[in-house]
């Protein structure tokens, strides 16, 4: 099997968010996006939990990403991504596993009050079946974050402002065998890109923050 990525950018919002990100974390956004994750059930097997760190960062709402350590194990070593990692059987549930991995890497103790709700599982190539938690952790500012060293290199932000727009956002075709297999989304932030499932997990967050007005290269999938 071959897949040979080709990165395209161009414009997926129907509307200018240069000002609407500022109101988007609203009590009204927290309590329709809790009503539509509550429908979700979590799984009865789960592999890992990941929370999709909504933030405010210098007044304005954002992503909250890792830089995962150079010093890793693993393929994924570098690579940008949300907080999280395998549950273990100490966890609650997913959405426990989501708050204990971000507390060991980014060094604050989170609540479940922070959760919105955990998004639909995504299973991976490997079988791994991961649930997304989407939480709002609140001003970054006042968070005193102390991420691990041996496991986050830095922290980066991406303003939600800034997703939505075609500098910052594309989206990957993978071909297979000469023919079109899927797309994928891709977000770019200054000297990173954020790829995969992290990517994957950003865009069904901004479809759920920008109902009917964001447009999704997931459109049909699951994982929402």
């Amino acid at each position: 099997m071959f897949l040979r990525p080709a990165f395209l950018s161009r414009g997926l919002c129907t509307k200018d968010y240069q000002q609407l990100p500022n109101e988007v974390l609203t009590a009204e956004t927290e309590q329709r996006c809790r009503q539509i994750l509550g429908k979700n059930a979590l799984p009865q097997k789960v592999s890992a939990g990941v929370l999709v760190t909504l933030c405010t960062s210098r007044g304005a709402p954002a992503f909250l990403y890792t830089l995962r350590s150079s010093k890793l194990k693993g393929r994924h070593k570098g690579d940008v991504s949300f907080p999280g990692g395998k549950f273990d059987s100490s966890d609650e549930d997913a959405i426990g596993t989501a708050l204990r991995e971000a507390q060991e890497e980014l060094g604050i103790t989170l609540s479940r009050n922070t959760v919105w709700g955990a998004m639909k599982p995504i299973t991976d190539w490997t079988g791994m079946v991961i649930v997304p938690v989407l939480a709002n952790i609140g001003c970054l500012e006042d968070l005193s974050a102390n991420p691990n060293p041996e496991e986050v290199e830095s922290l980066l932000t991406l303003p939600l402002s800034l997703a939505c727009t075609s500098s910052s956002r594309g989206y990957t075709c993978f071909r297979q065998r000469g023919r079109y297999a899927y797309t994928l989304p891709v977000f770019q932030l200054p000297g990173h890109k954020v790829w995969g499932l992290t990517a994957m997990m950003t865009d069904s967050a901004l479809s759920l923050l920008f109902p009917g007005s964001y447009r999704s290269v997931l459109s049909g999938s699951r994982i929402r």
